[in-house]
């Protein structure tokens, strides 16, 4: 018989492994080219895995939950239509978590060096470690058999098994840092902690827990500093209101501010290129590429964001295309691994949910994000030729977080004041 291997597939750049979520085919399905075989998921984005082949589902070499490399066989499609093997429990797949009372004999211990206190935890790692109560400092003192030092599902099940042999077995903690004792008594586990009066428990689904851990490594990675200004967005206002229908109909695409924002943000990029960079060990690496990620909301309420490349090389019509069709594939939960990856600056839009101004988190390993608040009318004074008079106009508040490391409070400052006058500069009489 002809067998194909379906092999798990490159979802991003800088993507090495992904969670298989849910199997749609069982051994002895019938499978048609590109139709849905398995659901997978990274740190990024979940995604559908298609059928590179027709035929009969011959072998399921993983289970739901495990974290599969990138490039490894998954599952074998029989071609030619051929006999089906009878399931069995792959060998290559890493084991199911077991209850502690009943674990599998232990693993010898890897020697794989550890990378600091910074390494990548999978999903899955996560959700063990917080199921066997084991905290963060705990896991980073567990070795990783992984690539490049990652501690695997394995050896963390392995280490689960042998704390419960070794109650008094003290884990080495990194240099400065405070011994642990690791016993089996010594961490309770979040599931038994109690909770008085009348409350709701709400288990974090995947995205949520993958979030708050980038939103936790953001703050513990960047000294993080917020400047504020607001500016006079009246132009930009006015043109919209003016323009918008025959925008659309022209182009066939709705203009809405955000493609206003992004224009304005590459432009002072090239003015701050600082800005546009990102921090690798006592190194700047400072990107030529203005790659612009905007925060877009997901059916689940979570945010996401996706990636506008190369955003420079595009004109007002470029961009609100790429918005578009950016947020609504977000919407439709239907973004791809690669649209959000390579962003270089993030855009935030607080105002959406009425917000007047925020304290975005920066989006690692970028070094700024910038937030805008919702326009808002408000009495201000202009200065005329005539004299100072005051004028109802669109006001908005706009917030800069940057990564105080390589961003001090100067070119913070300066950036954020040359975007918010590049918003005032806006032409009112710009054609569409």
């Amino acid at each position: 018989m002809a067998i194909v291997d379906l092999v798990m597939p490159k979802m991003g750049e800088s993507i090495m492994e992904a969670t298989i979520l849910k199997w749609h085919k069982q051994p002895g399905d019938s499978v048609k080219m590109d139709e849905t075989v398995l659901e997978i998921a990274t740190d990024k984005v979940d995604s559908e895995v298609p059928s590179t082949g027709a035929g009969t589902i011959t072998e399921i070499l993983f289970k739901e939950n495990d974290v599969v490399p990138v490039g490894t066989v998954i599952a074998r499609i029989d071609s030619a239509g051929g006999s089906v093997a009878a399931p069995q429990a792959p060998a290559a797949a890493q084991p199911s978590p077991a209850p502690v009372a009943q674990p599998a004999a232990p693993a010898a211990q890897p020697s794989a060096t550890l990378s600091g206190g910074n390494r990548f935890y999978s999903p899955l790692v996560l959700n063990i470690a917080s199921k066997e109560g084991i905290s963060m400092s705990e896991l980073e003192n567990i070795p990783g058999s992984g690539n490049e030092g990652r501690v695997t599902k394995k050896d963390i099940l392995a280490y689960v098994a042998n704390r419960g042999n070794a109650p008094q077995q003290a884990v080495t903690a990194p240099a400065a840092a405070t011994p642990v004792v690791a016993t089996s008594a010594a961490v309770v586990p979040a599931t038994t902690s109690s909770h008085s009066g009348n409350v709701e428990i709400i288990e974090m689904d995947r995205m949520r827990k993958l979030i708050a851990d980038h939103m936790v490594r953001s703050k513990a990675t960047s000294p993080h500093v917020t400047s504020f200004t607001e500016a006079d967005v009246t132009n930009i206002v006015k043109w919209r209101d003016k323009n918008k229908g025959a925008f659309e109909k022209k182009y066939g695409e709705k203009i809405t501010f955000t493609p206003i924002f992004i224009e304005a943000i590459v432009n002072c990029i090239k003015k701050f290129p600082m800005i546009n960079a990102s921090v690798d060990g006592d190194k700047i690496i400072v990107k030529k590429d203005i790659n612009i990620g905007m925060a877009a909301a997901l059916p689940s309420g979570n945010l996401i964001v996706p990636v506008i490349k190369n955003s420079d090389t595009k004109n007002l019509l470029g961009l609100t295309k790429d918005v578009n069709s950016l947020a609504n594939a977000a919407r439709s939960n239907k973004l791809k691994a690669d649209d959000t990856q390579g962003g270089t600056f993030t855009l935030t839009n607080v105002g959406t949910f009425g917000s007047l101004m925020g304290t975005p988190i920066i989006n690692q390993p970028q070094v700024a994000i910038l937030a805008v608040g919702s326009i808002k009318k408000r009495p201000m004074v202009l200065e005329t030729p005539e004299g100072d008079v005051i004028a109802i106009r669109q006001m908005m508040y706009l917030s800069l977080s940057y990564d105080h490391r390589i961003v001090d409070g100067s070119l913070g400052a300066s950036f954020l004041t040359a975007v918010a006058n590049e918003l005032e500069a806006f032409d009112i009489n710009r054609s569409v």
